[in-house]
């Protein structure tokens, strides 16, 4: 628990890096490349890696990489796709050793299905976790090679302990896994489906709980909008956040990425954060 404002950093795609390259590097702020969620980039990422590369140079904050996610999920039981998802996560993960990135997020496989269902049919949910640690062990082998933690974000989950549960199934005896926050995905759990609150989400995962996804929202659709344009509690989300053990690494992720700094600046008039 800290007394001092945590420092926000911009998730970003390469188009919109060139712009705010030079402000996140004098701010040392921390930077999300989302670029590699797009399997023609995954695919093919001599030239991005190289272009992203030459836009760092100097740059002294810590880099996260967002992996895929189009077309699958990492509980998939499928023996002949498997192979196929665990090569896009791969990838991704030598990218992130290219780029010296630290951090990856990885989807939660959790459906706002799976809930109710987790619960009536024990054995679903048995299933659900082995199919996820068969498919990611691999993944989760190579990211400890390389250092670099994996971080599960809720997209539907409704019970926030179940994903950090999940995490910790997938250490393997590692400390590879933790878990990310999205805050609109889970206001828009709570909004939906009664859902914790944000704030719950964050008091939950604790000491798990090592990246979160800022955006705000109102309910109705994963927005994406700048903190200060929808409805979430800002202060009860820095509050629980400032309780935890350690700061988790906060990342503005919007649409209108070209005002990414709109955001920043709400929060730091606001007194919540840098």
């Amino acid at each position: 628990m800290t007394n001092e404002l945590p420092k926000v950093g911009v998730a970003l795609t390469q188009p919109f890096l060139k712009s705010h390259c030079d402000w996140i590097k004098d701010e040392k702020r921390d930077l999300e490349m989302q670029d590699f969620i797009y399997v023609e980039k995954l695919l093919n990422p001599t030239k991005p890696v190289a272009e992203i590369k030459g836009m760092l140079d100097g740059f002294e904050g810590r880099l996260t990489l967002h992996g895929p996610f189009f077309g699958f999920k990492i509980d998939c039981p499928d023996p002949g796709i498997v192979p196929v998802v665990q090569d896009r996560l791969l990838k991704c993960l030598d990218i992130c050793a290219e780029l010296k990135a630290d951090q990856m997020v990885v989807h939660s496989p959790v459906t706002s299905w799976d809930n109710p269902n987790h619960a009536a049919f024990p054995e679903y949910k048995l299933r659900q976790i082995a199919c996820t640690t068969n498919l990611m062990k691999p993944v989760v082998a190579r990211a400890a090679e390389y250092g670099v933690c994996l971080v599960l974000e809720n997209i539907e989950d409704i019970d926030p302990a179940a994903r950090v549960n999940l995490a910790r199934e997938l250490n393997d005896g590692k400390d590879t896994v933790k878990v990310s926050l999205d805050t609109g995905h889970a206001f828009y759990a709570h909004k939906t489906t009664d859902a914790p609150p944000v704030d719950a989400y964050v008091s939950i995962a604790g000491a798990d709980l090592h990246h979160i996804h800022l955006q705000d929202a109102d309910g109705y659709a994963d927005r994406h909008w700048h903190p200060g344009d929808g409805e979430l509690n800002w202060r009860a989300i820095f509050t629980a956040i400032a309780r935890l053990p350690q700061t988790p690494r906060l990342i503005i992720e919007v649409r209108d990425q070209a005002g990414v700094r709109r955001g920043v600046d709400h929060l730091r008039a606001a007194g919540l954060a840098l």
